[in-house]
């Protein structure tokens, strides 16, 4: 699966909370989002309209590295 194009930052926090992600702060145009499965682990993800792919590929990257799981599950979950 590809990582979609035109994803806004708050789609992808409200996608997060499958993960147990849930907003902790916001700073500006930067939203802070913490899960405590599988340990405490932050996210800082921009509140852009789309967020850059470069930049949503490294947040779905963070997110299966901290969960060990394969970056194509990470998708699957999130936009499917």
């Amino acid at each position: 699966m590809k990582v979609p194009r035109n994803i806004s930052g708050k789609e992808i926090i409200k996608a997060l909370k499958v993960f147990g992600y849930e907003v902790v702060r916001q700073n500006g145009s930067h939203i802070m989002v913490t899960s405590k499965r599988n340990g405490e682990h932050h996210l800082v993800i921009p509140n852009h309209n789309p967020i850059k792919v470069g930049t949503l590929n490294g947040i779905i990257s963070q997110v299966a590295q901290h969960f060990q799981i394969k970056k194509e599950e990470v998708l699957t979950q999130l936009f499917e």
